[in-house]
């Protein structure tokens, strides 16, 4: 059984795909706009997807609105640790959910803080 809010990895295909916790801080590998994930949609817009094939990812880049991002589109924003960065998250925590990441995504997927 998976924990609600760990999420899981990429791990390259649809069905073992799980989703990235929310909380996480992430980066546009377009524009560097650092945002943090706040959930799923499956009212999906525009082409992207995630590995699932059905969802994007709301990101809440301080506007009012969330903005729909497919997973490909996202970086990982690490700490000076090298741990995921999360909203109100104990560091032990962070550190699993680090771990499983590492296990799922390329290391050039990780960057650091602005």
């Amino acid at each position: 059984m998976t924990h609600p809010q760990t999420g899981s990895v990429h791990q390259g295909t649809t069905q073992s795909w799980r989703r990235l916790p929310d909380g996480i801080k992430v980066r546009l590998r377009e524009n560097n706009r650092e945002g943090v994930i706040c959930g799923l949609t499956e009212l999906v817009i525009g082409p992207g997807r995630n590995p699932d094939g059905r969802t994007q990812y709301r990101v809440n880049f301080g506007d009012p609105g969330r903005t729909l991002v497919a997973e490909d589109a996202l970086l990982i924003v690490i700490d000076a640790e090298g741990l995921v960065s999360m909203l109100k998250q104990h560091v032990d925590y962070r550190r699993l959910v680090t771990a499983q990441l590492r296990g799922g995504f390329s290391e050039d997927r990780f960057v650091s803080s602005a």
